[in-house]
């Protein structure tokens, strides 16, 4: 069975490479090899069960021809082949019509091999080749493995923006409950950590080949970056999704708003789309004037209601800012609380997303088709004896029992309260409402502190230049 100790050997056999920096690049070289292998063992399968299937991939750059023979290939030739004749020849697959090549040119268009030391290459190949991912416990073992390889992008710089923590995802998905048959689609989906949880939601409703094929049609993700891309087509195939023609490799607001009609339209949307960036110039222009903004949040909680279809449901990551913010937020919040019923809004504590941001965020659920009459809060608490999360103490899962089991049974208590829209109207679209049951201890202002800091010095000053000048005088008065 795979376990977590090979892949560590093959991240230390990189750490000896000049070539690789960082984690976000270690994972990157390891993802390609991974697909290119899983890809290779997935064909094998095929032709095992079909004699006649052919791959797309010319058999000189198959995995098997290349990379399987651990004596083989290896050095400044390995080096050779892989930067100037696999790259670009997966790079520019031509698909015939076939979304297979189409999958594998996208992984490839923007992939690098970061890896300067043949030698050193030639060893993580065979490290590769000692999984066999047609067996189910290695599968399975792997798919566990990976999602601990996505965990670590947190940490890793900016590369900690594509993924969300697994207890998160999967709370969403489990509250928005996706059903077989229905469309699920992820407009911004990272390393796929909502899509692979929507998965194993429905996977027991899939009691035929049929149903399978069903579940497999009924995924659907855009990812802007090219990592990310990489690492959720790949994520998609190791839970069971063998071609996965419904990732694209592109950006959902680069289309007008406009364009998007009830072809378009999906029945459950689990996101987290990027926020505290900028979209580049002219995307603004694809929304309406009312909505027009560069910041990537705002835009995507358009999209969200203008791509769910009526009595489709939503669960999505947004922070603070989009709950209180002013101008073209306040547009964009009244016209979701028109189209849409947003039934609750979980607020999580800061340190959810550390350490790649501890700005504070919330999870929205709303469904399509009615407009809100009235609001549910809740507050996510951090655990007894916890003052914050981190890389040693992550968010679990078991932490949302006990929304879960208020969910369906909701009533007002020290962590929920309910807001009506009046209320809201009044408070000018403001969403960012405070917990009413717990009476807060005013925290010091930094300022505050500093200038009662200074005036107290200044006192202190005062006193001792009046007890300098009282004995000076006194010693004066001695002297005589």
């Amino acid at each position: 069975m795979i376990t977590s100790g090979l892949i560590k050997t093959i991240q230390d056999i990189m750490r000896k490479d000049e070539g690789v920096d960082g984690d976000a690049q270690r994972l990157s070289q390891l993802v390609w090899l991974i697909f290119l292998k899983v890809l290779d063992d997935s064909e094998k399968q095929k032709q095992f069960l079909d004699s006649s299937y052919a791959s797309v991939i010319p058999v000189e750059y198959q995995w098997h021809t290349w990379a399987a023979d651990p004596a083989g290939i290896t050095g400044d030739a390995l080096l050779d082949f892989i930067n100037n004749e696999l790259f670009p020849a997966l790079s520019q697959l031509q698909s015939a019509g076939n979304k297979r090549a189409d999958i594998i040119r996208a992984a490839f268009e923007g992939s690098y091999n970061y890896m300067k030391n043949g030698t050193l290459l030639r060893q993580v190949i065979n490290k590769i080749n000692e999984i066999n991912f047609n067996s189910t416990d290695d599968r399975h073992s792997f798919n566990d493995i990976y999602e601990n390889l996505l965990a670590s992008l947190q940490s890793a710089g900016n590369a900690g923006e594509y993924y969300t923590p697994r207890p998160v995802t999967k709370f969403i998905v489990e509250m928005v409950n996706p059903q077989l048959g229905e469309k699920i689609f992820d407009p911004a989906c990272g390393t796929g950590g909502f899509l692979s949880n929507a998965i194993e939601h429905m996977r027991p409703q899939a009691k035929t080949p049929e149903d399978l094929k069903l579940l497999e049609d009924s995924i659907y993700g855009v990812e802007k970056k090219q990592l990310p891309y990489l690492l959720c087509s790949t994520n998609m195939i190791l839970h069971g999704i063998e071609e996965p023609y419904n990732i694209r490799h592109d950006n959902t607001l680069r289309k007008p708003l406009t364009s998007y009609g009830p072809a378009d339209y999906v029945d459950c949307i689990t996101a987290n789309p990027p926020f505290g960036g900028k979209e580049e110039d002219g995307i603004e222009d694809n929304f309406p004037s009312w909505g027009r903004t560069r910041e990537t949040a705002d835009l995507f909680l358009q999209l969200f209601v203008r791509l769910l279809k009526p009595g489709g449901r939503a669960g999505i990551v947004l922070p603070d800012g989009t709950l209180f913010g002013e101008g073209v937020k306040t547009r964009i919040k009244e016209h979701l609380l028109e189209e849409c019923n947003l039934h609750t809004i979980v607020r999580l504590p800061n340190s959810v997303f550390a350490p790649y941001t501890s700005i504070a965020t919330n999870l929205l659920f709303f469904t399509k088709g009615e407009p809100t009459k009235e609001i549910w809060y809740y507050e996510h608490r951090l655990p007894e004896g916890v003052k914050a999360y981190n890389k040693t103490k992550p968010i679990c899962i078991e932490e949302f029992d006990e929304i879960k089991s208020w969910w369906n049974d909701r009533k007002e208590n020290e962590g929920a309260w309910k807001v009506s829209i009046d209320e809201i109207k009044k408070r000018g679209y403001n969403l960012d409402i405070k917990n009413p049951n717990i009476v807060e201890v005013d925290e010091l202002n930094p300022e505050e502190v500093l200038k009662d800091y200074r005036a107290k010095q200044a006192e202190v000053k005062e006193i001792l230049e009046k007890i300098k000048a009282e004995l000076t005088e006194a010693l004066a008065h001695h002297d005589r």
